[in-house]
């Protein structure tokens, strides 16, 4: 599929700035193909792989948005920084978009290894016991998520 190119496009990210921002946030909008057609758009907690280029997130064995996904494996997620304001009282904030397929991380090996990631990112450095705790206690009731990027473009939001 041909993506439309962005009209603003002296506001386009690099690649590079892409990956920084979603490697930096912590919390993504999550957009599926929901019931009776209605887009179904969700905030979640997710880690970006930067060797990969794949996004990881977690989330229950059943639910709207797992159903959602496996109807239909496309989806869009959007990060956006908190931003700032800069000397020209002016707003200032990065924000990306990607389009991409879902798929599920059946092997409980690889699913585990990847959650141990995610919570990383959110957990203090020094709390290995607490992550290795949770995941015992709630790995059985947890499916893993990757989605495969097909397109990633970014842009700075400068509001006046």
């Amino acid at each position: 599929m041909d993506f439309r190119k962005m009209r603003r496009f002296k506001q386009k990210l690099s690649p590079d700035e892409c990956a920084e921002v979603l490697l930096k946030e912590r919390r993504g909008v999550l957009c599926v193909n929901g019931e009776g057609g209605y887009p179904y758009g969700l905030p979640i907690n997710y880690f970006y792989d930067q060797g990969s280029g794949k996004i990881y997130f977690h989330c229950a064995k059943e639910g709207h948005k797992l159903d959602a996904m496996k109807a239909d494996s496309k989806v869009c997620f959007t990060v956006c920084e908190q931003g700032e304001q800069r000397e020209d009282w002016s707003y200032y904030a990065r924000s990306v978009i990607v389009f991409g397929r879902a798929c599920l991380v059946d092997d409980m090996f690889e699913a585990i290894s990847l959650v141990r990631r995610l919570a990383q990112k959110y957990y203090p450095e020094d709390a290995a016991d607490e992550i290795e705790e949770d995941i015992g206690r709630n790995s059985p009731r947890m499916q893993m998520v990757e989605i495969t990027p097909d397109h990633i473009s970014g842009k700075l939001v400068h509001e006046k």
